[in-house]
């Protein structure tokens, strides 16, 4: 036989459950509807503005996410909610990526040349760095490409040096976390981790893998990517 306090116990659980429902709604569809990562400090205000209550606590947000992948995990569902530059991105698991590949294959962003990515990799590393560093880690000069990356959005002017003309300072913007899905930049691989990489037998074999299904010969051979055209400053 029930005693009052059970009956109490049992609705406080009920009401409990209830709530954290509503706040696992609230966050799949915020998460969801957004088109950038969303940060558990909008959450919580957003919920608070709706809810006419103080804003969620980071922790509880916490809960509710991993509450929803831990659903989408047992019904197989083809997406989850992952950390993504601050904050949370919804995005779809490896496993279909695949099917993806083939939709979106004649509509892709056009990839970024080689010396593009060579000086965000400098800046991600070293930043905040002057022209003069990116140019000597480079061996070329970086202007054009510095410009490239500030016009796209993923570089940008973060100050002055002391040093003698007081030279310009680049660092990355907040879109580079959100392009290449970083939570942070503490996500890189250290030095130590990619030359580990580049020396494993298993990498050449898939680089050379995709060089071959995408018809490319070796880009070591003309010293530029095939397709790409070449960048201004590998002609000065």
């Amino acid at each position: 036989m029930s005693t009052p306090s059970d009956s109490n116990g049992a609705a406080q659980a009920e009401a409990q459950q209830e709530r954290l429902e509503e706040v696992m709604r609230a966050v799949e569809a915020l998460i969801f509807a957004a088109d950038e990562p969303v940060t558990p400090a909008q959450l919580g205000a957003v919920w608070a503005d709706v809810a006419g209550e103080a804003p969620l606590p980071d922790a509880q947000i916490e809960t509710a996410v991993d509450r929803l992948n831990d659903r989408y995990a047992t019904d197989g569902r083809a997406f989850r909610i992952h950390r993504w530059a601050g904050g949370y991105r919804m995005a779809t698991t490896e496993e279909v990526a695949p099917y993806l590949k083939v939709l979106f294959q004649r509509d892709r962003r056009r990839r970024l040349s080689r010396s593009l990515l060579e000086t965000l990799a400098i800046l991600a590393y070293r930043q905040p760095a002057t022209k003069p560093e990116v140019d000597f880690v480079r061996g070329v000069d970086s202007d054009y490409a510095l410009r490239k990356l500030c016009e796209i959005g993923l570089a940008d002017v973060v100050g002055r040096s002391e040093a003698v003309g007081r030279p310009l300072l680049f660092g990355t913007t907040p879109r580079v976390l959100d392009a290449f899905g970083l939570d942070a930049l503490s996500d890189l691989p250290n030095l130590r981790e990619v030359e580990g990489l580049l020396n494993e037998p298993a990498y050449d074999q898939e680089r050379a893998r995709l060089l071959m299904l995408n018809g490319l010969g070796d880009p070591g051979e003309g010293g530029a990517d095939a397709g790409d055209p070449a960048d201004p400053e590998d002609h000065a």
